[in-house]
């Protein structure tokens, strides 16, 4: 299973929107644009998919986790 399923599958489960996932990117600290994100989730064999890396994925977790729990108290 490659980073672009699981990103799809909790897409789905989640049920969110592209602009949902990009409010979760901009939690940590991570942007990327609405283009970027929707080659993301095409088909392998289109022309302007693009590989979702670790660190995309990782920063995806990170601000689900803020969303959810809130900022790290230091």
């Amino acid at each position: 299973m490659t980073n672009n399923d699981i990103l799809k599958k909790l897409r789905v489960a989640l049920s969110f929107k592209d602009t949902d996932i990009l409010e979760i990117l901009k939690l940590a600290d991570f942007h990327m644009t609405k283009s970027e994100l929707s080659a993301i989730f095409r088909k392998e064999d289109h022309p302007n998919y693009k590989e979702c890396g670790d660190q995309l994925l990782r920063n995806f977790l990170n601000g689900l986790i803020i969303k959810n729990r809130g900022k790290r108290k230091k």
